[in-house]
């Protein structure tokens, strides 16, 4: 991705605005190598054609240069709304940075950049967005709508988050999950954004609240978020350590090496079974690794979106 190295700061803080605006210019210049070629040429005024849809507005031009169907674009379309969710957590801050750059994002600001990419793809296409965040608490609701006011008071908000870490703070996922899907009435592509840490409640019920997610035909998409290196692969050296967990403060003395490969196995067998937990409830599931950036959450996401109809 031919992106600025540093993050873009105003007033001291990252402009998530500016910055998002670099990650999916990156993305769209790079679509010739995706399922997407073409796309990208004329990526405000045109929508995807869906079979059964009237052929009054196809674009014959652009599919004789795409070999693809697209129909034009009209101002008050808004073919979709967009809900996205993240957990806003005490273990999502997780690593701790004195500042961010590109090559080193929390998980917390990998998830506020990748929502804020989203943000500016609907917008483009002059789609809704709506924001929840939550962690142990309702921490912020606000319905979907497609103005740029809107735009930039949510904007405001994830960069209020990334800069406002909690101290202690678990998450209750399984609760606000159900919160959530009270509010969202009309049918909406539902995007979460969450480590999957959770205390005390096991993934049956994990996953009854996300099954409520899809009620009234929403889709969802789960991005996993995690730090690949140290989460998934346990690489740590091997000097005695004090493992701290963030949330409840509990921790452990011990030398990664005694644990790693025990550590290694669950992790892959936690990870299998969440996939195949999605793939029972037909949910879109993503890995999000921190450390892998932000194109396969893209195309995750735009493919999603082509395909809601």
């Amino acid at each position: 991705m031919d992106i600025k190295e540093e993050l873009q700061h105003v007033g001291g803080f990252v402009n998530l605005e500016l910055l998002a605006k670099q990650v999916v210019e990156g993305f769209i210049a790079g679509m010739h190598k995706s399922p997407f070629h073409g796309f990208s040429a004329e990526f405000a005024e045109h929508k995807i054609y869906n079979q059964g849809e009237s052929t009054k507005h196809i674009d014959w031009k652009l599919y004789a240069k795409t070999d693809k169907l697209y129909t034009k674009r009209y101002d008050e379309e808004t073919n979709l709304r967009c809900h996205l969710i993240i957990d806003h957590s005490s273990s999502m801050h997780y690593p701790a940075y004195p500042s961010f750059s590109l090559n080193q994002l929390n998980k917390s600001a990998f998830s506020a950049l990748a929502s804020a990419s989203i943000m500016y793809i609907l917008k483009k296409q002059r789609d809704a967005v709506g924001l929840s965040v939550y962690s142990n608490t309702y921490d912020y609701y606000a319905p979907e709508k497609g103005s740029d006011r809107h735009h930039h008071m949510l904007i405001n908000q994830l960069e209020h988050m990334v800069k406002s870490p909690p101290k202690a703070k678990t998450t209750d996922t399984y609760t606000y999950l159900h919160h959530i899907a009270e509010k969202l009435h009309k049918r909406s592509l539902i995007v979460l954004f969450t480590d999957m840490f959770q205390e005390s409640v096991n993934n049956d019920q994990l996953f009854e609240a996300l099954k409520h997610l899809k009620y009234n035909k929403h889709d969802v998409i789960l991005f996993h978020v995690f730090d690949g290196e140290k989460e998934k692969l346990f690489n740590f050296d091997n000097t005695p350590k004090r493992f701290v967990d963030v949330e409840t403060g509990e921790y452990i003395n011990v030398y990664a090496d005694n644990i790693k490969a025990n550590y290694e196995k669950q992790m892959v067998d936690y990870f299998a079974a969440l996939k195949l937990k999605c793939a029972q409830y037909k949910i879109k599931y993503v890995e999000a690794d921190i450390n892998n950036k932000f194109d396969n959450v893209l195309t995750a996401f735009m493919l999603e979106r082509s395909g809601f109809v």
